[in-house]
């Protein structure tokens, strides 16, 4: 037979039945006694009273039920044998989860729980039980949370059970979710509104510790964070208290910041500091980082002393367990506080000190000195530990400054720069104040995520922030964590940085997991540590942060917590350099001193590029005013490579002996010869120092740094047979291709040896220095090697200039010129070394007459070769056009005067001629030779001045039809779109008269198969792309080229002119010089007058016309735009320019006129 043991309902259970709905209203549960045990159970039913479940029996289930508004859990309570806890049924019945509440068995029932809105709070409102030890009975209302799977007491509110604070009505706000409403006995109404906030040091230099505190019932979790990352519940330490903890605050002092002081629900405050205890504290327990075996390298604060606060109004107090709130440490033994007024909507803010006590009492005091009242209810207290502002947030969104530190202790409106009094549009339930472009400014943040600077909204989607030393942090929606440096920074330049839009540079945003919220930032360190949701903690390194501390320790020299910061956060070493040059190359000797790790400055080395990655990788985020820079000769790499060497070898040669190998490897031209030539010294003499470097390791260590095959030709260069072998063995080689050659190398004479290994690796120009050492009889083998290589400049350098081995590197050298069609530096290498023949041959090819003559008279040539020679020279500058230097060449050489003055008429040397003439005394020459000569050339020119002009008024006429043209068709198509030609881009749509489809068939100039022609056939497309016949495209551009090549040759006869029209004078010809110069006057005329008719607008003029304006349309400023874009192609710029007629030229001969 089975004994079935029923539980009946606890002692104090009303037996009433307790009934509750899910949030969702489909369901409500019953927490009932069953008439048959006398156990209370819960049954869940739906809105239709169909049972669901019943729960399993639990033994000492008491009468309170809340359903979780979320759904999920359904809050009751359980009397356990030596405990009391709250348990959790689901929707099936079974029990899932519980916490213990912190009282002995039978010491308090639960009266009610209740769920916050949001379902993130669980109140609990218990009762003392009866018993003879008190005296005076007391309820209690307790907010829980949850994080992490833990339940923290966060708030505790002790009332009376008898008289008119006992409470007789309590609920939560079915809007405000953190606002709770009391209704006491004596109709006394409180009403409670909480948010959350995170408890942190807010100190910024290293002695702050980055505490962060959480309230757990009657104890305080701190987790220290620059020295430990633990996520709660654990914690660093714990502060056991005697009473439960309503509230936790840091000193402001900068100095003192890891002190904190608590207060408890029996408004005490205990003050904990941070130093050195006589003795142990009770009261501090370790936490995560205790432990046996563990050495403890914290310091944990000790407990100072506790005080009681002195108020003037103890009926309050009975009322209102919360009768001081907001508190906050703002010096050594100076703290305010706020209490709220309960006949009017005012609050009084309460300036406590710590009152002198003659007697070393446990319990101290703290006497309110001064009170202010200010009008409305405060809902936030804010203190700068900087500034010393303090900063008051009234329920209305005002902010006011509270003067504590003036002997006034007045309070005034927070202005803002502009002189106005500050009010956040919503009340803020963060709130912190922060120098901003040197103002100091109120930051808030709202419950909807709302972030206020001063009364301007900067961003609506900001989840949490921080203000660290000159560092704003922001969480946002988008998970992500965005860093702005405040000294630079203004009001616009942050609201544009937040924006949706705005696309952040790579150092001021990162993302994070999604829902993270900042918890703090250790300070002069890169740590920020973030937590998620479920409450775990993840600690990230932001790249604005991490930079900034960079800097800061490269600006004071501490190259070693930069480089190891950098080395774990992978930063690129060159910023140690990059960052400030000047100064990194001046402190070389502290950097190796401080790294002091082989390994660590042979990675610096292996890093080192020539980009200034604060140019690239990491601008700075404010461009200093001198921007240090380094030696723009050196190359940067080098200049390193050189400076620490240069240290390493002054510090310890021995053990920087592998950095010293790499710093000559790591140069641009990699120095291997030399450390192939250290290595070597190693293995020769093994220093007897402890940590000296061993050849074999060196040579290890070098080939990671450098390919083998690389390492062995190096060796090889050297010359030094031993290197190459130890080399060689370290390589993959096969010992049988690498030996015969060695030892076929180690027979030779010393220079041919040499020689023959340079021209194996290649070093021609080495080479032939050793072959030319070896003697004559290896000179035709140096001759080929010079040939083949084209090494003529540094062969000649290797011989004296009088030898025959100079003269026959000569002589190749100029063949070779030759060769590459060189004539006349070939004919001078020929001249230098004594080789005329071929020298005349070279000048008589290239022209050079002078030369060729000089060369002809060291060659001794009789009179008839010196005529013979003058007349062939005369007959190639003939062909070049060069009649005066032929005719001087026949006359001086040839001795045919006759012939000079022919060649003298023919290129109108018409003085020169004359000179001739007389000198020979052969004045018949001038009527037979000179007077007919000149009225040719007279004849010519006025032909050839008719025809330019006629040409000039054609091609001018045409051009004013075209232009009349293009005019009227810019009417008819204003409003047509673009030719579809493929020559769309090179010119506008009214460039010719004609239709799109027409121009693009009469000649393609950007397809593919033009665009693959030689470069003739592209200056011949070139030329026909400005065709004069009309109608064509672009023939505008074409006549403009014309005309212009028109005044052109015309400006270029003015020397021709001035000098015919002084012989025409000469010989009497006095008509046919009016006649030609007043054809010339004519010309230039008609060519200058018409020169602002042709030339009307410039490139630069059309463009200037502005085509924006309040009477510009859309289509009107895109189709101005594409005119512009497509009228002129660039390559045709120039024809725009007018030609220039210089006035100055003197051709004019003023006798004939």
């Amino acid at each position: 037979m089975i004994l079935v043991k029923h539980e009946s309902a606890l002692p104090w259970d009303d037996h009433r039945p307790q009934i509750t709905w899910r949030g969702d209203g489909q369901f409500f549960a019953v927490s009932v006694v069953c008439p048959e045990t006398g156990a209370r159970k819960v049954r869940v039913w739906s809105r239709e009273f169909a049972l669901q479940s019943t729960s399993e029996p639990v033994a000492g289930l008491g009468p309170a039920l809340a359903w979780k508004p979320s759904g999920s859990l359904i809050a009751s309570t359980q009397d356990k044998p030596n405990q009391q806890d709250v348990v959790f049924f689901e929707k099936n019945g079974l029990l899932h989860g519980h916490f213990t509440l912190p009282f002995l068995k039978d010491e308090v029932k639960v009266n009610d729980l209740l769920w916050n809105a949001d379902s993130a709070v669980l109140a609990v409102w218990l009762e003392d039980l009866q018993t003879e030890e008190k005296s005076t009975l007391k309820s209690y209302v307790q907010l829980w949370t949850v994080g992490n799977y833990h339940w923290y007491l966060k708030q505790s509110l002790p009332f009376s059970s008898c008289g008119k604070s006992k409470i007789v009505s309590l609920m939560w706000d079915p809007v405000a979710p953190y606002r709770l409403h009391v209704l006491c006995q004596g109709w006394h109404y409180l009403c409670y509104e909480w948010h959350w906030t995170t408890d942190r040091s807010s100190g910024d230099n290293l002695s702050d510790m980055a505490n962060v505190a959480v309230v757990d019932g009657n104890r305080v979790l701190v987790t220290v964070f620059r020295q430990s990352v633990v996520p709660p519940p654990m914690c660093t330490y714990r502060l056991l208290l005697p009473h439960p903890v309503n509230q936790v605050m840091f000193s402001a002092h900068p100095t003192e910041s890891n002190n904190l002081a608590v207060l408890d629900a029996s408004n005490q405050i205990s003050v904990y500091k941070c130093g050195d205890s006589p003795s142990v504290d009770p009261t501090v327990k370790l936490g995560a980082v205790g432990g046996n075996g563990f050495k403890i390298s914290l310091r944990t604060p000790h407990l100072e002393k506790r005080y009681k606060i002195q108020l003037e109004n103890s009926e309050e107090e009975e009322v209102n367990p919360l009768t001081l709130s907001l508190l906050t440490w703002v010096q050594e033994d100076i703290f305010l506080a706020v209490s709220h007024s309960h006949s009017s909507p005012q609050s009084v803010l309460h300036y406590l000190t710590v009152a002198p006590s003659e007697t070393d009492d446990e319990l101290g005091q703290l006497n309110i000195s001064s009170s202010v009242t200010v009008d409305g209810i405060i809902i936030s207290v804010c203190c700068n530990s900087k500034s010393k502002s303090v900063a008051l947030q009234m329920a209305g969104g005002q902010i006011l400054k509270y003067l504590w530190e003036s002997p006034s202790l007045a309070v005034e409106p927070w202005k803002n720069p502009g002189g106005f009094p500050v009010r956040f549009p919503y009340p803020c339930t963060q709130m912190e104040l922060a120098m901003i472009g040197g103002e100091e400014c109120v930051l808030g943040l709202t419950d909807r995520c709302r972030f206020f600077i001063n009364d301007t909204e900067v961003a609506s989607n900001v989840t949490s922030f921080a203000v660290y030393d000159e560092f704003l942090l922001l969480t946002t929606h988008s998970h992500t964590c965005l860093c702005f440096c405040l000294r630079e920074a203004s009001l616009k330049t942050l609201q544009a940085g937040l924006s949706s839009s705005h696309v952040p540079n790579a150092e001021s945003l990162r993302k994070v997991e999604r829902g993270s919220r900042i918890v703090t930032v250790v300070p002069q360190d890169t740590k920020l540590i973030l937590q998620m949701p479920r409450g775990n903690l993840e600690v990230v390194h932001h790249r604005a942060l991490v930079l900034a501390q960079i800097r800061k320790w490269l600006d004071k020299l501490m190259f070693k917590e930069a480089f190891e910061c950098m080395r774990k956060l992978r930063i690129n070493l060159n910023l140690i350099h990059d960052h400030n040059p000047k100064v990194f190359l001046e402190n070389v000797d502290t950097f190796i001193r401080q790294i002091d790790s082989v390994n660590h400055i042979n990675l610096f080395f292996t890093e080192l590029k020539e980009e200034d990655v604060t140019k690239t990788m990491y601008p700075p985020p404010s461009t200093p005013t001198v921007q240090p820079s380094s030696d723009p000769d050196g190359k940067k790499v080098d200049l390193i490579c050189d400076a620490m060497r240069a240290a390493m070898e002054n510090i310890n040669p021995h053990k920087y002996c592998l950095s010293i190998l790499t710093s000559h490897v790591k140069k641009t031209t990699p120095e291997l010869e030399t450390v192939l030539q250290k290595v070597h010294e190693l293995q020769g003499n093994a220093p007897l120092v402890p940590d000296a470097v061993s050849a074999e390791e060196a040579l290890k260590y070098l080939l990671l740094l450098v390919d083998v095959n690389e390492l062995y030709d190096h060796s090889l260069g050297t010359y030094n047979f031993d290197l190459v072998l130890m080399v060689a063995e370290k390589s993959q080689k096969d010992p049988k291709e690498y030996l015969p050659f060695l030892n076929t190398l180690k027979k030779m004479e010393t220079n041919y040896q040499r020689f023959t290994i340079d021209k194996y690796l290649k070093r021609y120009e080495k080479a032939i220095g050793h072959l030319s050492k070896c003697g004559p009889e290896y000179f035709p083998e140096c001759l080929n090697l010079i040939k083949d290589k084209n090494l003529y400049n540094k062969a000649l350098e290797l011989y004296p200039p009088d030898s025959q081995q100079y003269k026959d590197i000569s002589i190749a050298y100029g063949e070779h010129l030759l060769q590459e069609h060189l004539h006349e530096p070939a004919g001078l290498v020929f001249a230098r070394c004594g080789a005329h023949e071929k020298a005349l041959s070279a000048f008589l090819a290239c022209g050079n007459w002078r030369q060729a003559l000089c060369v002809a008279a060291q060659l001794e040539l009789t009179k008839d070769q010196l005529a013979s020679l003058g007349r062939t020279l005369a007959g190639k500058l003939v062909e070049q056009r060069k009649y005066s230097d032929a005719a001087a060449v026949l006359e001086q050489y040839a001795q045919d005067y006759e012939e000079a003055v022919l060649l003298l008429l023919e290129g109108a040397a018409w003085e020169e001629a004359l000179r001739l003439v007389h000198k020979y005394n052969r004045p018949d020459i001038i009527e037979t030779n000179v007077k007919p000569s000149i009225l040719e050339a007279q004849k010519n020119y006025m032909a050839f001045l008719d025809s330019q002009s006629a040409i000039f008024s054609r091609h001018k006429n045409r051009l004013l039809v075209v232009r009349e043209l293009k005019e009227q068709a810019q009417q008819v198509n204003l409003d047509d779109e673009a030719p579809h030609g493929q020559e769309s881009d090179l010119f506008s749509e009214t460039s010719s008269v004609m239709s799109g489809s027409d121009m693009s068939g009469r000649y393609s100039h950007s397809n593919s198969r033009i665009s693959a022609r030689s470069s003739k056939n592209r200056r011949k497309a070139e030329r026909k792309k400005h065709s004069l016949k009309e109608g064509s495209p672009l023939e505008d551009l074409a006549l403009l080229e014309a005309l212009s090549e028109v005044v052109q040759s015309t400006e270029q006869l003015k020397d021709e002119i001035y000098h015919i029209l002084k012989m025409l004078f000469l010989f009497e010809f006095d008509e046919q010089g009016r006649e030609l110069q007043k054809a010339f006057e004519d010309t230039l005329q008609l060519m200058e007058r018409s020169l602002p008719e042709i030339w009307t607008l410039t490139p630069q003029q059309s463009s200037a016309t502005p085509v924006l304006g309040p009477n510009s349309t859309a289509n009107s400023i895109m189709a101005s735009y594409q005119q512009q874009k497509a009228a002129v192609p660039v390559l045709d710029a120039d024809l725009f320019l007018p030609p220039k007629i210089n006035r100055r030229t003197q051709w004019k001969l003023s006798l004939l006129e």
